[in-house]
């Protein structure tokens, strides 16, 4: 009973929180629905016809298409999808077979009808898949594509999410979708605390590394082919915090060059060359940049108080967010990407500002936030105007947040369920989903592509 009224309780107040943070939202300036993308109303209705399987062998793996494509495009946030219950009773398997003013008329209202048909033998699965106008029959499919691989789920889930990217790149003007990208995040789940990934719908969670130690903050370079993050691995005797790399395309740790104190919080210039972290390297905890590879660390700041959580401006490349405790708690500051010219952003009341992240745009900062008498929260401030926008609230702590490459959505870390899990949601804060379960996860971070 007592497990059925938490589940009960955690929906209701997933649902509350939505409609809460709708309701504040649609208060705001048109600065934040223009910042993310998330300002349309009129969204295209796409239905997704359940895909025909030509075998019962292919009945799995055509659900499984199905859904996935369902789900992906439901949490665009750009379209909307109407409930299978409203479709009519015959779908579509091949172009010839579709009849649009079944797919047009109420309930389904569709303005676009994604189809197709699944084969299945031992060796491969073939899928086709088309998406088309149904208020324009007579033009070309908006998308036709046939997939062929391993009769495995893993990919047809691939396959399944390659299709909605497609289709949200075509409605969305050539902007690309996310369905594809992955998420990179910490896990105790195995006793130690390692860097696992897991795709942006929080399947195929995976390990990467076994450093049988503590593990923290991952960062993916701008080309998703390595990793960077905070680990204590042991060296000669002595274990420190430093800045470990993990290649995608080898599944092994890089070298990177061991420095004196602790060394935290790696970051990636967007041009892929460079690492900015913080190091105490000379004492007093400071940012520092290098190169990849770790050569010809140069200190960026050098003031009294710690200086950590570097976020560089992905769109200019000439700017950084990070935390510094320099006028006594932490608080959020930029400055330019040589170290010059740190600002302090002031906030609206006193507290601890921690995890800035830039969103792909370069003009929006989300961060966590505790004021007094509150715990710690998602905001989203305009860098230049320093208006302010609160996603969650009174759902336990919300920490770390990180922004998907089409920013439209946000990956973070939360207690809101009782333990330490990874959640996505909207920008604006709606259709939070948690991703994780099994043991305590955090600190996750979205790859770029």
């Amino acid at each position: 009973m007592s497990g059925a009224f938490n589940r009960c309780r955690l929906i209701f107040l997933c649902a509350f929180f939505s409609l809460t943070a709708q309701a504040a939202l649609a208060q705001s300036e048109g600065w934040f629905r223009a910042g993310t993308g998330l300002g349309d109303t009129n969204k295209p209705r796409v239905a997704i016809a359940d895909f025909a399987p030509r075998a019962d062998s292919a009945k799995p793996h055509s659900s499984l298409f199905t859904q996935v494509v369902r789900d992906d495009l439901q949490f665009s946030g750009i379209l909307e999808v109407p409930s299978p219950s409203f479709y009519p009773p015959e779908a579509p398997s091949v172009p010839a077979e579709l009849k649009p003013a079944m797919w047009i008329d109420p309930p389904t209202n569709a303005n676009f009808l994604g189809f197709g048909n699944v084969s299945e033998s031992a060796a491969e699965v073939t899928i086709e898949a088309w998406l088309y106008d149904v208020r324009d029959p007579a033009s070309q499919a908006v998308v036709g594509k046939v997939y062929r691989g391993a009769p495995t789920d893993l990919q047809v889930r691939k396959f399944a999410h390659q299709f909605a990217d497609e289709i949200i790149s075509k409605l969305s003007g050539g902007l690309p979708g996310i369905a594809s990208t992955q998420i990179a995040f910490v896990s105790s789940r195995n006793g130690f605390k390692e860097i696992w990934v897991m795709d942006y719908d929080g399947s195929n969670q995976r390990q990467l590394t076994s450093l049988k130690s503590i593990s923290l903050t991952p960062r993916w370079s701008p080309d998703a082919s390595r990793i960077a993050f905070t680990c204590f691995a042991p060296s000669s005797g002595l274990t420190s915090a430093q800045i470990c790399m993990y290649s995608m395309d080898t599944g092994k740790l890089v070298s990177f060059p061991r420095f004196r104190g602790t060394n935290i919080t790696p970051a990636w210039s967007p041009d892929g060359t460079q690492i900015i972290f913080s190091s105490s390297m000379q004492g007093n905890p400071e940012l520092y940049v290098s190169d990849i590879n770790g050569g010809r660390p140069k200190r960026l700041t050098n003031v009294n108080g710690a200086s950590m959580s570097p976020s560089w401006n992905p769109k200019t490349g000439q700017t950084v967010a990070f935390v510094s405790d320099r006028g006594g708690t932490p608080q959020l500051y930029l400055m330019n990407s040589d170290g010059t010219s740190a600002t302090k952003l002031d906030l609206p009341d006193k507290g601890y500002v921690i995890d800035p992240a830039w969103a792909p745009n370069g003009q929006l900062l989300a961060f966590s936030w505790r004021r007094p008498n509150d715990n710690y929260d998602i905001y989203i401030m305009d860098a230049a105007t320093r208006q302010l926008v609160e996603l969650t609230r009174d759902q336990g702590r919300n920490e770390r947040p990180s922004w998907a490459p089409d920013g439209r959505h946000l990956v973070f870390e939360s207690t809101r369920g009782g333990t330490r899990q990874i959640w996505t949601m909207l920008a604006d804060g709606s259709q939070p989903h948690q991703l994780t379960t099994g043991g305590h996860n955090e600190s996750p971070n979205w790859s770029t592509r």
